[in-house]
């Protein structure tokens, strides 16, 4: 496999194949394989996403070797990505309101809304922090799940836990930005010799703990949660 991959790329990069081409190829060819699940003719479509992710794999290696990378090519890349996520989850609308199945159209719907605001909150909170890459319902995850659920047949299952782990990733990720974002708001409690503690997020990790106002470390920042969150226990004696 990997000698095939190489001798692909090879071919690209003598042909002098601009990255971007490929990228765009791979996104037609899933259109295709959004076709094929439309019709119910899963077996087909796992072979043309295969065929399709393999494009998908070699636009960045190609750009590498022939000196093409750019932050253009990193956006038509994402934006050609969510293309190619609607196009697979609106061929399994199509299949199922074609069967009658208005309860897994809502369920393919809400699929697809919350795998693109899965790679939106990430877009997005990345303008505001430096990484936002927590959650684990990513695209290579979500085309893995979908090309199981080919070979597999178990199409609704897939969607299930492509649902539920989409969800839990969108609101990791808010919940995360929030951390890295907010400013200190630590106050006073109300009670004299008492103050409240806030939680320090070590940006390298990604982790937070709850530590005493006045705590230093190196490499994290200081933070509380929000108000709305309520949580009484942060106020703790010092």
């Amino acid at each position: 496999m990997h000698a095939a991959l190489r001798a692909i790329i090879n071919l690209c990069v003598r042909w002098r194949v601009h990255p971007n081409t490929l990228t765009l190829i791979g996104v037609l060819i899933n259109v295709g394989a959004a076709w094929a699940l439309g019709f119910g003719r899963f077996r087909l479509a796992f072979l043309i996403m295969l065929v399709a992710n393999i494009f998908d794999f070699i636009d960045g290696k190609v750009a590498h070797i022939l000196g093409l990378q750019s932050e253009f090519g990193a956006f038509w890349d994402s934006t050609l990505d969510r293309f190619s996520d609607l196009a697979l989850l609106t061929g399994l609308i199509f299949l199922y309101s074609k069967l009658n199945r208005s309860d897994y159209v809502m369920i393919a719907a809400l699929t697809l809304i919350f795998s693109i605001m899965t790679s939106y909150a990430r877009a997005r909170a990345e303008s505001l922090v430096e990484k936002c890459k927590v959650g684990f319902m990513e695209r290579p995850e979500r085309i893995v799940l979908l090309m199981i659920g080919t070979i597999t047949n178990r199409m609704a299952g897939v969607l299930w836990v492509v649902l539920v782990l989409s969800i839990l990733a969108v609101a990791d990720r808010i919940y995360y930005t929030y951390l890295a974002s907010a400013s200190c708001r630590c106050r006073r409690g109300t009670d004299r010799g008492r103050v409240q503690s806030c939680v320090f997020l070590d940006r390298r990790t990604g982790h937070a703990a709850l530590r005493p106002l006045g705590h230093r470390d190196s490499g994290v920042r200081l933070l509380v949660p929000p108000d709305w969150l309520a949580i009484r226990w942060l106020t703790t004696p010092v």
